[in-house]
This record gives C-alpha cells, sequence and structure tokens, in this order.
C-alpha cells in the first residue's frame, strides 16, 4: 500500500499535498492556494454551497491537478465522511468530475478549468432548486385565487383576491424574464457570459 502512495506522490510532485519540508517556493505556492481557498469557501456560502464543499471545490481548481479522496482528506484536515459526501455533492453539481487512472483502484477528482462554465452550472442548479419551485407556487396560488373568484370563496373581498392575483401575476412576470436572460445568456455559457460582460463594460 504504501507504494502504490508514493507512486501517485511522484507522478502528481506538483499536487498542494507536498510535504511541509519543499522549497521556500513550493510553501509560498502552497500558502498562496490555501488563502485562496479560504476565501472560496467562505464566498461559496452565499452560492448555496456549504464551506466544505465549496474548499474542496477550490482545491481541486486551484491545483489543477486530479486528486483523490485521501489527498482532499489530507490538505484540508477533515474527515473521510465529509470528503466523500462533499465530493459526491460537487459531481451531482456538475463543477467537478470523476476519473480513474490506469493500474489504480482509486477515484480521482477534477475540477472543470473554464470559470464560465463553472458559474453557468451553479446558476443553472440554483434556479433549478430556488427559482423554479417559487414559479411553481406562484401558480399554484393563482389557481387557489381562480376557484376563490368563480366557486365558494366568491363571496370574499373581491379586491382584496384581485389585489393578490396582480402582485402574483407581477411577480410571474419578473420570473418570466429572469428565466429568459437566463437562458439568452447563462445557458449558452461562456458565449453568453462574455456577451453580457463586455455589454456591461461599455455601459461604464
Amino acid at each position: 500500500m504504501q507504494t502504490v502512495i508514493a507512486a501517485a506522490a511522484t507522478t502528481t510532485s506538483d499536487r498542494p499535498a507536498a510535504s511541509p519540508a519543499g522549497s521556500p517556493v513550493e510553501q509560498q505556492l502552497t500558502t498562496a492556494q490555501d488563502l485562496f481557498i479560504r476565501r472560496w469557501g467562505e464566498m461559496g456560502q452565499t452560492w448555496g454551497i456549504n464551506r466544505t464543499m465549496a474548499e474542496i471545490h477550490a482545491l481541486l481548481y486551484i491545483t489543477g491537478q486530479p486528486l483523490c479522496t485521501d489527498d482532499v482528506m489530507e490538505r484540508l484536515h477533515i474527515s473521510r465522511g465529509n470528503a466523500s459526501m462533499s465530493l459526491r455533492a460537487l459531481c451531482d453539481w456538475g463543477i467537478i468530475r470523476r476519473m480513474h487512472r490506469r493500474g489504480e483502484r482509486r477515484e480521482y477528482f477534477e475540477s472543470l478549468s473554464d470559470v464560465w462554465e463553472m458559474f453557468s452550472i451553479i446558476a443553472a442548479e440554483r434556479k433549478r432548486r430556488e427559482m423554479d419551485p417559487v414559479l411553481e407556487t406562484i401558480k399554484q396560488c393563482q389557481r387557489m385565487l381562480e376557484e376563490m373568484s368563480s366557486g365558494r370563496g366568491a363571496g370574499r373581498s373581491q379586491e382584496d383576491i384581485q389585489l393578490t392575483r396582480q402582485r402574483l401575476a407581477g411577480m410571474e412576470e419578473f420570473m418570466a424574464v429572469t428565466n429568459k436572460i437566463f437562458q439568452q445568456f447563462v445557458g449558452n455559457a461562456k458565449s453568453g457570459l462574455t456577451k453580457v460582460a463586455k455589454v456591461l463594460l461599455k455601459a461604464f
């Protein structure tokens, strides 16, 4: 087993899990990577990703190297269960990928390298988890109000019902426009997001 681990370390000598006894340049590189990982973990929480998941993603992204679960555990000082669960979740999000090395039984993981593509995937997942359920709820509320207007609830304040319907319609329109913008730009990954960035830069 030790031979296998040593061989794996040899093939990825530039990965961040290097020995603390490395050269000053390697130590400085590790320090810079750790700073990025920590900040990315803090920011990831605002994207709906827990801190450990975000830090693992940052580690895979910033090193640019496929890492196995043991590598992640060692670098971030986390448990195997935490590492395995977070890696599975990141794969489900689609921002990291599993890969295998010939002659090894362990799974390795690598991050997408295109920042625009990662942003697009994260935005799409958040839309699916957050915006789509809200839109469905709006439609459900509208159906309930329709029944109140035409059924047993007709005796209730029609003014209040109409006001509620107007507010729901306004929110539905807003979300429909937002979805169109998403599909037009974010849905086109790098090309669409680059287009948005250029438009905004011209505006400023």
